[in-house]
């Protein structure tokens, strides 16, 4: 160990094995000060806290939800409201599950869920998305990648399933068989999943149709203005109705943003999520900014930077 004299700020490496318990007296060599020097104390290594849960979500509505429900369930909760906000805590707090928005603005979700994994000392924190599913019965399935997470959770199932999934992921109980399950998971009406542009154009008319989506989304202000809750609320919206178009076709998306034809490719989903967004939002925040074109093109521009 390396240890500074206090007089003449001279380095002096020191053996640990030859320190006591209580301390061990050295003369400095070159002011001739005399140190003691204790053996540090070992560090004990900090373990993940089973009746703490971290929740990260950019709707305070729905956090409080969240927090109410995981209360009722004995169990502490700390909140946090942006990506950058949840990695900080998540490091310092060392909860054993976070239930984290896909969408979260400053970090998406799922790459803080990334980098918590990665690191060895929190690689066993599990992690619950929550993608704000905006047609629930058109996306009555599993998303095809969890981006490292242990599960996912729509916000319509958070009341009845949230406490039981936290369960499972513990190891408290044992989940039900699958008697009939799938029988009965094959009998529930779906939609049948339309062919995207691609397969149904051909790439004049792909082309076309990716001009076509970018004009129709212009001519309005090109630069935000202050953020206030109608716009926030308006962003908030925009991020998840992307994130969850890519959640659920994470290969295709990035395929799509790879060849430069996304809009393309998704043109019906994002004519979709354009219809929900301004149902949703208010025509004086839709006057005033594109907030739907920013957060698509802010979501291709990212996940661009992470694809090469």
């Amino acid at each position: 160990m390396i240890v500074i004299c206090p007089k003449c700020a001279i380095k002096l490496k020191v053996d640990e094995a030859k320190l006591s318990p209580a301390g061990s007296k050295f003369k400095c060599p070159k002011c001739a000060a005399v140190l003691v020097v204790r053996k540090p104390a070992a560090q004990q290594k900090k373990t993940l806290n089973s009746s703490t849960v971290l929740v990260a979500h950019s709707n305070p509505d729905l956090m409080q939800q969240i927090s109410a429900v995981l209360i009722s369930g004995g169990y502490r909760v700390i909140t946090a409201s942006d990506g950058i906000d949840l990695m900080v805590k998540a490091l310092k707090e060392f909860p054993f599950i976070a239930i984290i928005e896909v969408a979260l603005p400053k970090i998406y979700g799922f790459e803080v869920c990334r980098r918590v994994k990665a690191r060895a000392e929190t690689k066993d924190m599990k992690f619950i998305l929550i993608p704000a599913i905006h047609d629930k019965t058109k996306y009555r399935r599993e998303p095809t990648s969890l981006y490292g997470a242990d599960d996912y959770i729509e916000e319509f199932d958070i009341p009845a399933q949230l406490l039981e999934k936290i369960r499972l992921l513990k190891g408290d109980v044992t989940p039900a068989a699958p008697s009939g399950d799938k029988e009965k998971s094959e009998a529930v009406p779906r939609p049948a999943a339309g062919p995207s542009a691609s397969e149904v154009t051909s790439p004049e008319q792909s082309s076309a149709i990716s001009a076509g989506m970018k004009t129709a989304m212009t001519g309005m202000s090109v630069q935000p203005p202050a953020a206030d809750e109608k716009i926030e609320k308006a962003r908030r919206l925009a991020r998840t109705i992307i994130n969850d178009i890519h959640l659920y076709n994470v290969a295709k998306v990035e395929a799509a943003i790879k060849a430069g034809d996304f809009y393309a490719v998704f043109a019906s989903e994002v004519k979709e999520g354009k219809k929900l967004y301004d149902n949703r939002i208010p025509q004086d925040v839709r006057d005033v900014f594109d907030y739907y074109r920013e957060a698509i093109e802010n979501f291709i521009a990212a996940r661009k930077g992470a694809l090469k």
